[in-house]
């Protein structure tokens, strides 16, 4: 369990308990959690660490499931146990995550094992190994969202796969022959120090919590109360947004959670689809203005950038995956003159003379997200104030993978890119150092909304 970090709608779970079940022995689920990661700290670790507990709740008294969570204490120190748990196993199941360092570990683990190891995709509704190639564009996949979705909403994963559970009882921990590791399995992962842990210690908690609990807790809120006028998220200075894009990015939900839930609340049906597939944001599902306005942020933008960071694998997150006509157009304007140039330490701090801009880099410092609308005019303007293209990439993964709880995720690699080309197209006049790139500024953005209130709070 490394991305699908649940019990609910999981397909790599339900997969799991079928196995077991068909060989009739128990099932053990093995759920770690790395210090030697770049970017690993105290924020992260501590949210991972509340849907560990969450799940240790929900695992406890499931006859014949043993759950064991495992904190690394020291980079390196869990080797060897995956391998301990596999020599005693029918076959190993784990999740499929297109980016970071999963899929390579994954891929190694599986070349290191002598048993079956199956890889499980439950990140989103379209099976991202059935995805024909990448897509360019947002009105490109859509058509194909809309070509293909009802027959995978056909296919949906158990809600409660656990309940249903039938098993041999599970061995007794002591059976599980990992005793050099067993200090920082169970009780010792739960209630692990951080800061006895080699991580980074000034990137600090934030007040949003981790886990399943919280998470269906925002979705219920979001659902019941904000849905309705989601169609108005730009607005800086109002809370509509859903805050689960962590939870999401951690998998302490799922993408099937969500609109198994929504599609409730719509009391919504198949037959309502359109059956002309056009592309457009909204008018086919059937559904209200909100709900068909947040699908298109969860269902198409979410799964367009899990997808292409599926199919490009080896360099989404590499300057050269831009399309070629941003290409082009970044390095004719790469050498032209930078209004004002800020070196890291400064965009780092949000110490810029751009007051709006410093409010969202201190809110992503502080709470580890950004307001969505003010995240685009963040990037460009952190394009306009380095000396290139390239090390303006390099200054956004780095503050976004740093701080932010959703860094180091298809969806996040999205939102970066897209302020670099991805998913856009050439947009006109062209300007100094943007070039054909599409234009935001500070000034723009505070005569379309208002960010008063938003600067106040976080000067």
């Amino acid at each position: 369990m490394v991305s699908a970090r649940r019990t609910t709608d999981n397909f790599g779970l339900q997969h799991a308990l079928y196995h077991a079940e068909t060989l009739g022995v128990p099932l053990v689920v093995f759920e770690p959690l790395r210090v030697g990661y770049r970017w690993a700290s105290e924020r992260f670790h501590a949210f991972v660490l509340e849907g560990m507990r969450d799940n240790a709740e929900a695992f406890d008294g499931v006859a014949g499931v043993t759950y064991l969570p495992y904190v690394e204490p020291e980079a390196g120190a869990g080797s060897g146990l995956l391998e301990a748990l596999a020599a005693q196993a029918c076959m190993v199941v784990s999740d499929h995550f297109p980016c970071f360092f999963v899929p390579r570990m994954v891929d190694k683990a599986a070349k290191r094992l002598d048993v079956q190891v199956d890889v499980v995709d439950s990140n989103g509704i379209l099976p991202l190994f059935a995805a024909p190639r990448e897509f360019t564009t947002a009105h490109s996949f859509r058509r194909h969202v809309h070509k293909n979705v009802l027959e995978h909403l056909a296919e949906m994963p158990e809600a409660e796969p656990l309940a249903s559970a039938e098993l041999p009882p599970a061995p007794a921990r002591d059976a599980l022959n990992i005793a050099p590791w067993a200090a920082c399995t169970g009780e010792g992962a739960l209630n692990v120090t951080l800061s006895a842990l080699p991580i980074d210690h000034s990137v600090t908690p934030v007040s949003t919590r981790g886990g399943r609990q919280e998470a269906w807790r925002r979705l219920d809120a979001f659902l019941g109360r904000q849905l309705n006028a989601y169609g108005e998220r730009n607005q800086v200075e109002r809370d509509i947004g859903t805050g689960l894009s962590p939870h999401l990015h951690f998998g302490h939900i799922g993408a099937h959670t969500i609109l198994r839930e929504l599609i409730e609340r719509e009391r919504w049906s198949p037959d309502q689809v359109a059956p002309k597939p056009t592309g457009s944001r909204a008018g086919w599902w059937g559904m209200s203005e909100g709900a068909e306005s947040f699908l298109d942020q969860v269902l198409t933008w979410r799964e367009l950038g899990y997808t292409f960071c599926h199919v490009r694998w080896r360099d989404y997150d590499r300057f050269e995956s831009l399309p070629p006509w941003a290409l082009t157009t970044l390095e004719a304007h790469a050498r032209d003159r930078r209004p004002v140039l800020y070196d890291f330490e400064a965009l780092d701090a949000g110490k810029t003379h751009d007051m709006l801009w410093n409010a969202a880099q201190r809110q992503l410092r502080r709470e580890g997200m950004i307001h969505n609308y003010l995240r685009m005019l963040w990037a460009k303007k952190i394009l306009e104030w380095t000396e290139h293209p390239r090390v303006a990439l390099d200054t956004l993964i780095e503050l976004n993978n740093r701080y932010a709880l959703d860094g180091r995720d298809p969806n996040s690699y999205s939102g970066i890119f897209w302020c670099l080309g991805r998913f856009d197209r050439a947009w006109g006049p062209e300007r100094p150092i943007f070039g054909k790139i599409r234009y935001m500024s500070s000034e723009n953005t505070a005569r379309k909304v208002r960010v008063g209130a938003y600067i106040a709070r976080y000067s």
